[in-house]
């Protein structure tokens, strides 16, 4: 059972990130490229070290899954999935719109998630059956009575590998308009009612567990590209909804794109 502790675990495993985050922003660090070409630098790893103390000695029996350092018991019934900086470049590039994602699993579904601003000190905080809050009173998503009043936000147009690209930009051409940039920062901007929906591709698990109480306690709706619900397995497609009654027409503009390929 998750419960009440969890997510008071939680906000303490965003509190440690935040104070090793926040004297690296606009600062001089070392950086490296990882093989996938993506940055690291030394906040994310600090965040993540931080964050893990902390599991290690209070939660010894939980998995934990992170970014920069790992697995350790990712089999066991509860895992911790951590992203220190989810959207490093934002961070490299002194945008506040980065952020760190932490989630706990059970059985392989997100039932707690954080989403965490460091530099604005906003916060996000989602578990299943509470209503998500931000920087502690409860917010919610809202109403779109059709796509053509709809914001779309994704992080960026090269994220879409393949022909998944394409799909994005017949929806995109349906949406009212389209913002791009923010990372995490736009689905915590779809449980707080400034942003409609956000449609990516490519995310892993690390990416995407957190998300998942946080807009769905919020009276949105997560799942992939197929509207089957994000779990372990997912394959990195994800849809964020304010209001669920947009889904079918996000998943048939989506499926318009696949047509003749």
């Amino acid at each position: 059972m998750t419960t009440r502790d969890d997510l008071a675990l939680a906000n303490r495993l965003a509190d440690a990130a935040r104070a090793a985050i926040r004297p690296f922003f606009r600062a001089r660090y070392d950086m490296e490229f990882k093989s996938d070409k993506s940055p690291v630098t030394e906040a994310d790893r600090a965040a993540e070290a931080a964050i893990r103390a902390i599991l290690e000695k209070e939660r010894p029996q939980d998995g934990i899954i992170g970014e920069e350092y790992g697995a350790s018991r990712e089999d066991a019934e509860r895992v911790w999935i951590l992203d220190p900086i989810d959207g490093t470049r934002s961070f490299i590039a002194g945008r506040p719109i980065f952020g760190t994602l932490i989630a706990l699993t059970q059985a392989g579904w997100p039932t707690v998630g954080i989403i965490d601003q460091p530099i604005a000190e906003e916060r996000w905080a989602g578990m299943m059956g509470q209503p998500t809050t931000f920087n502690g009173k409860p917010v919610t998503t809202r109403a779109c009575r059709a796509l053509d009043e709809a914001i779309l936000a994704s992080t960026a147009p090269q994220l879409f590998p393949g022909c998944s690209g394409e799909h994005f930009s017949r929806l995109a051409g349906q949406c009212r308009d389209t913002v791009w940039g923010g990372d995490c920062y736009n689905y915590g901007l779809v449980a707080s009612g400034h942003v409609d929906i956000v449609v990516e591709a490519g995310l892993k698990l690390h990416d995407l567990a957190a998300l998942v109480p946080v807009v769905e306690g919020a009276g949105g709706r997560m799942c992939d590209w197929t509207g089957e619900p994000l779990t372990h397995d997912s394959d990195g497609q994800v849809i964020a909804l304010g209001d669920a009654a947009r889904l079918d027409d996000v998943l048939e503009a989506l499926a318009e794109g696949h047509e003749g390929h």
